[in-house]
């Protein structure tokens, strides 16, 4: 009788558990591969917006674009308007494209990708923002006189609070001087937009995030931002409740956003050593310093 040649069960058996150990393998593998490529796009996206932030200001004498976005304003006889406008919160790129109204950092980049991190939110063409120290809102205890200053005055110079040699809020490229350029953060990778003034708040006096600004969490469990010269960084979150704090996702008429907990009143406050110095590492790159002392902070 004519043998014919095939596998056994147990044959089978083995080749499918190798496979499925193969998989479990390489899975993780492909996934973190995948995931520094498009940290990789990040912190490049980061770079240049910030070469831009930098060309702005360099051929308006230093004055800083507004980090407010979405909007415009009058200073003396200039009419400013923020980094990005409202062509940004189009859901589609030929929407984006065809509205005229990007903002002022478009004339250096007429690239839409270079505004959008490969790992943002769906929907969502916009995922950066400046911080709010970058010509962002008025935070409480880093600017003079009250929060309609920024309207009367007519330079830009005497708005930031300075303590020492360093100025809270930057509205001129000469207010880094302590600590330097390479401390001070600019942008900072959100993985969204919201229909807000899209700046990322952290707060000076208090030891607590904001509510309308969680830790973005889009890398790794981590964050990208970068820094006024010119250089991108990574950062993993130290803390576990920097990660896991509550969240809750916001329909607003125009997109998702983000807020840190079940009701827009409340802020958080870290409660681990951890989470506490997420928070004061990311407040000190903002505004150069802590508005607090850091053994009040609970």
């Amino acid at each position: 009788m004519r043998k014919h040649n095939a596998f056994t069960l147990i044959e089978l058996l083995v080749v499918i558990a190798v496979i499925a150990l193969l998989m479990a393998i390489l899975i993780p593998v492909l996934r973190s591969a995948r995931e520094l490529g498009q940290r990789t796009v990040c912190l490049s996206n980061l770079r240049q917006l910030t070469l831009a932030w930098t060309a702005y200001a360099t051929e308006y004498d230093g004055v800083l674009v507004k980090g407010e976005a979405y909007g415009s304003y009058s200073i003396g006889t200039r009419r400013l308007e923020g980094w990005v406008m409202g062509a940004f919160l189009s859901k589609t790129r030929s929407k984006l494209m065809a509205n005229p109204n990007k903002g002022a950092l478009w004339p250096w980049i007429k690239d839409i990708d270079v505004y959008r991190c490969p790992r943002g939110r769906p929907g969502h063409l916009l995922t950066y923002a400046t911080v709010s120290s970058a010509n962002g809102r008025l935070v409480e205890g880093t600017y003079l006189g009250d929060k309609m200053a920024r309207f009367r005055l007519s330079t830009l110079q005497l708005i930031g609070k300075r303590v020492g040699s360093t100025v809270l809020l930057l509205t001129n490229l000469t207010d880094i001087v302590s600590p330097g350029a390479s401390q001070r953060a600019v942008f900072i990778g959100t993985g969204q937009a919201t229909g807000f003034s899209n700046d990322f708040r952290v707060e000076y006096l208090y030891p607590k995030w904001s509510k309308s600004s969680p830790p973005p969490i889009r890398h790794s469990d981590g964050v990208t931002l970068s820094m006024a010269d010119g250089h991108a960084e990574y950062w993993k979150w130290k803390g576990r409740e920097t990660v896991e704090m509550p969240r809750k996702l916001l329909h607003g008429r125009d997109l998702t956003s983000t807020v840190t907990h079940e009701r827009l009143s409340d802020d958080y406050e870290p409660r681990t050593e951890d989470g506490l110095y997420d928070l004061q590492r990311l407040q000190r790159a903002t505004w150069g310093r802590l508005g607090y002392s850091a053994e009040q902070a609970p």
